[in-house]
């Protein structure tokens, strides 16, 4: 979705944002920095823009009272697509933005850095971006060099790995009226402090494209099978795995997403049609997210979803039986002589 290899970094400027909580302060340079030589572009580029490349969310800036103008990352971005001789200027008061809103013990201080990027291409198309990006995490490097006919050994402490980027957010100069399109890095979610990141600082929302649509689709039906279907059917683990494997069969093999048409050939049940209808209702409701019941189906999120739609039926720490197929061909019973379930495979051949 996301590729760097025509970008460049016009403008990069650096600031420091503590906790607040832990009486920290922030820190803001009096200039950008001046990149004189080619490497630490071509490092910057690398460290800042190559964690997006596997990105596939879109997002838009948003704001509770729906006025964008009241969403400080949406006024300061603004600001500078308009007007880039102030974009140190209002990296500042992003960073000040930044320390504002980090309200939670646990958020870690490090440096924030703003850049100005042009050409980097979203969605095959060629944008100015303004990215944001803070690294909290330092490590300790050894260098090795030659010395005297042989080797030398130092260190360097607290310096950032180019191959680890925490946190980053790219906003590109595209659907403006829309909140802008952004993607976003966070490799703290999860934790209980993270949500500031999405939530606090740039107040994010979902974009409802077929991605999404898709992505959610999958996701609540795979959440039915493993979490509610117990409330209202007996079922064995087989029988849900074969349920998920061919929910990921309609979804590879078909073009568009039809409601009816998946429950009926997946479900094929009328109880379980209502109760999955019912609990993604609920979901919807929940999360204040609309699924339209047709859409067209993404590759990229079905993809997305099968590195974690589970097929492996797990025996005690024995044995892991992988179903792809026919669950007719599997069996399960007890046996009294041993007092234990078993699992009967049918096959043709081994491979």
């Amino acid at each position: 979705m996301i590729t760097s290899f025509e970008a460049s970094l016009q403008h990069i400027s650096v600031h420091h944002v503590g906790n607040p909580l832990q009486d920290e302060r922030y820190v803001l340079s009096d200039a950008p920095l001046e990149l004189k030589d080619e490497v630490i572009p071509r490092l910057l580029l690398q460290y800042f823009l190559t964690p997006f490349e596997k990105t596939n969310e879109v997002y838009h800036l948003m704001h509770p009272g729906d006025d964008l103008h009241l969403n400080e990352i949406f006024h300061y971005c603004t600001e500078i697509f308009e007007d880039k001789d102030r974009f140190h200027e209002l990296s500042q008061q992003i960073s000040k933005h930044l320390y504002n809103v980090s309200s939670h013990p646990k958020i870690k201080s490090g440096e924030v850095y703003i850049g100005f990027f042009s050409g980097v291409q979203l969605e095959g198309e060629l944008l100015n971006a303004v990215g944001i990006f803070k690294s909290e995490t330092k490590e300790t490097f050894l260098k090795v060099y030659p010395q005297d006919g042989g080797f030398g050994l130092d260190y360097e402490e607290n310096a950032i790995n180019i191959n680890k980027l925490d946190k980053g957010a790219l906003i590109f100069n595209t659907q403006k009226d829309e909140g802008y399109k952004v993607v976003v890095i966070d490799k703290t979610n999860g934790s209980n402090e993270a949500v500031y990141w999405k939530d606090e600082f740039l107040k994010l929302k979902i974009r409802n494209d077929n991605f999404n649509q898709t992505n959610n689709a999958l996701h609540i039906y795979k959440n039915f099978v493993t979490q509610k279907l117990d409330d209202e059917f007996d079922m064995s683990k087989a029988d849900k795995i074969d349920l998920l494997n061919r929910s990921m069969k309609y979804f590879k093999e078909k073009d568009t997403f039809e409601i009816d048409e998946f429950a009926g050939e997946v479900l094929g049940n009328d109880q379980a049609i209502e109760s999955f209808k019912t609990y993604k209702s609920q979901y919807e409701e929940e999360f204040d997210t609309h699924i339209p019941d047709s859409f067209d189906i993404s590759d990229n999120a079905v993809k997305k979803q099968a590195r974690v739609y589970k097929s492996v039926l797990k025996l005690d720490k024995n044995f892991h039986i992988y179903i792809h197929g026919n669950k007719d061909l599997i069996e399960k019973g007890f046996d009294d002589g041993k007092a234990m379930n078993y699992y009967k495979v049918y096959f043709k051949e081994e491979q």
